[in-house]
């Protein structure tokens, strides 16, 4: 429902003018007119693309990672800010460019009238049939910069934060409680630092993209239309949402990682 909330807000332009009075109005409209269920639009292509974004988004961050650490297996803040820009652009490629269109244009479905996806096979069909493969790849350069620039942003400050807390010994364990905190901190901070690319891509994804002929256009409209605080839209329910999924996936990660180690040794 966060998801789904923080999208409509994005999508809730003053040009139109904005059916939502806040977070609390856009529920109240949305369950008046859909039914709780209504909350949940767009779920279906969230989780099917959640696997496949974790592993592409990890399996980069260890691979350059384990290219970047020194003798004794440390990286550093800026290195890590480096490995994690490279994990967001690979996910946003490969993962959350496609997986984040069919989102968009199905919560943007929602607004209409009659929606016409029914389903997300549906969904992806009818977008597909009507405006080619290209048609899931809208907005692509600001969800590489949004990711990449989340990605950095998360994996800089997790690195700092573990670096602090273990000090000098850097075979100190850390207990996933502290690991979720230091996620839910990373988790805020690229929240606060790039949710105008994530306004911006919301726009690009959306069913009304044809507006703007670029990244750069879209982002001059809306500062001219709406004004800089149209870049800040939706950051309460993002803040929710984004801080409890960085910590427990960071949690899942850490565990993850510390059985692969004990389990497949390597030299």
């Amino acid at each position: 429902p966060r998801i789904y909330v923080k999208t409509q807000l994005q999508l809730d332009e003053k040009a139109n003018p904005p059916r939502y009075k806040g977070i609390v109005d856009c529920v109240k409209q949305t369950v008046r007119d859909h039914g709780v269920k209504g909350l949940y639009r767009g779920l279906s292509s969230l989780v099917y693309g959640s696997i496949p974004k974790a592993a592409v988004r990890f399996g980069m961050f260890e691979f350059l990672s384990n290219k970047m650490r020194d003798e004794s297996g440390k990286l550093d803040s800026t290195q890590g800010l480096i490995c994690g820009l490279g994990a967001g652009v690979a996910e946003a490629i490969v993962v959350v460019c496609p997986m984040e269109t069919v989102k968009v244009k199905f919560i943007h479905d929602q607004t209409s009238a009659n929606p016409k996806y029914r389903g997300f096979f549906h969904g992806v069909r009818e977008i597909v049939r009507t405006q080619g493969l290209k048609g899931t790849y809208q907005g692509l350069t600001a969800t590489v910069l949004k990711q990449g620039s989340n990605q950095a942003i998360r994996f800089y400050v997790m690195t700092a934060l573990r670096n602090w807390y273990k000090g000098d010994n850097p075979q100190k364990t850390i207990n996933p409680l502290v690991t979720g905190v230091f996620g839910a901190v990373a988790g805020a901070a690229s929240v606060f630092g790039n949710t105008p690319l994530d306004v911006i891509k919301t726009r690009m994804q959306g069913l009304e993209a044809h507006k703007y002929k670029s990244t750069v256009d879209c982002a001059i409209k809306i500062m001219k239309h709406e004004g800089p605080a149209a870049f800040y839209k939706g950051t309460v329910p993002r803040l929710g949402r984004v801080c409890m999924d960085v910590a427990i996936v960071f949690i899942i990660y850490e565990e993850v990682v510390k059985v692969l180690n004990k389990v497949w040794k390597t030299d």
